[in-house]
């Protein structure tokens, strides 16, 4: 468990609030989840509370597999995300904020995440923001160098995302392990592999669907209608009682 009272207060209501609720205030309003994260106030509201907190530093919260992730890009703003599992979503990098129960403990030659020992992709090791701050933490190296202080912090354009993730999601590349300065290799490559996987798959389904089609067309029976006729005038057999025991 994080041990939060050496965190700066905005990081600790950022990792201890519950995101996701209906909000209280709009509770008869439409999209009113509170998935946004003020860091002036510490506290989470809806887009409906945003009109007073407009000139504040606010943080858009996203959910992926039932838990609360953010984006890289803003992450990387506030501290030193080198090391951490990210993942690419709805075209955005994002990282999770918490770190994830698990059902079973990891078994394998695998990387694993120091803190709480979930299976990684490597170089990575860390599989949370949390699980990296309770490394720094429990090594006693302090925390100044890895938190930084952001003096502007915007949401996205409106309509440009909801907060909500979908399942289409995939891991970050090994080659593409971004650190605090924002940088990243190979990006533009994996987009390019990706599409050229996507379409070399495509063309061997239509090929398999086009050879099975040949192929039933090659193997289907003629069709005969005398044989059907023969068929349909066949008298039946004379029926035969079943014996009376």
């Amino acid at each position: 468990m994080l041990d939060s009272s050496n965190l700066p207060r905005w990081l600790e209501s950022l990792l201890q609030e519950k995101f996701f609720n209906a909000c209280i205030i709009h509770e008869d309003a439409k999209k009113n989840e509170k998935n946004i994260f003020c860091l002036d106030c510490c506290d989470s509201i809806c887009p409906h509370c945003l009109s007073p907190h407009r000139s504040h530093r606010l943080l858009q919260i996203r959910r992926y597999v039932y838990h609360d992730v953010i984006r890289l890009g803003d992450a990387e703003k506030l501290m030193d995300c080198a090391f951490v599992q990210s993942y690419t979503t709805n075209s955005a990098k994002v990282v999770f904020l918490n770190q994830r129960p698990q059902s079973r403990p990891f078994r394998g030659n695998g990387n694993i995440c120091i803190t709480c020992d979930r299976g990684l992709q490597d170089p990575y090791l860390f599989c949370s923001l949390s699980c990296k701050l309770q490394h720094i933490i429990s090594s006693r190296v302090g925390l100044s160098k890895y938190i930084y202080d952001c003096q502007y912090l915007t949401l996205p354009e409106p309509g440009l995302e909801d907060g909500q993730m979908t399942p289409d999601s995939v891991l970050e590349p090994p080659g593409s392990l971004r650190t605090s300065s924002g940088s990243s290799s190979g990006a533009a490559g994996v987009v390019d592999c990706r599409n050229l996987a996507c379409t070399a798959t495509t063309e061997i389904v239509r090929k398999k669907r086009s050879s099975v089609s040949a192929y039933r067309v090659a193997c289907r029976p003629s069709y005969s209608p005398v044989s059907d006729t023969a068929l349909m005038n066949r008298r039946k057999g004379t029926p035969h009682r079943s014996p009376l025991y």
